[in-house]
């Protein structure tokens, strides 16, 4: 594994990060249900659903398309997870997780 490539998903991960729990981190003072916090936090569960789903679907733009599996296994984990119950998170890690698992049964084939 590259060193550029251990770079850019250490920072990755620190800008998801800071995303995620800074915000949190110096809002909390601020309680109210329909306060700038909340809506911000709101906010975040579906933007994060959103760059999963364009970092899934920019390699199929590329000049040579890959198959479209583990996209496909992705976001129908994804819509199936979230319609019961509505959560963010378990849509997002069973997209994930779906995306993931598709695309190692797709690399090892």
């Amino acid at each position: 594994m590259s060193g550029g490539l251990i770079l850019m998903a250490v920072l990755a991960g620190a800008a998801n990060w800071a995303f995620r729990a800074l915000p949190t981190i110096l809002m909390r003072r601020e309680a109210r249900p329909g306060g700038l916090a909340a809506r911000f936090l709101a906010a975040t569960g579906p933007a994060a659903m959103a760059t999963l789903f364009v970092a899934a679907l920019l390699p199929e733009l590329a000049p040579a398309p890959k198959a479209p599996v583990p996209l496909l296994a992705g976001l129908a984990a994804t819509v199936l997870a979230f319609l019961p119950r509505r959560s963010v998170v378990a849509a997002t890690l069973s997209g994930a997780l779906a995306y993931g698992l598709a695309f190692a049964v797709m690399s090892a084939g």
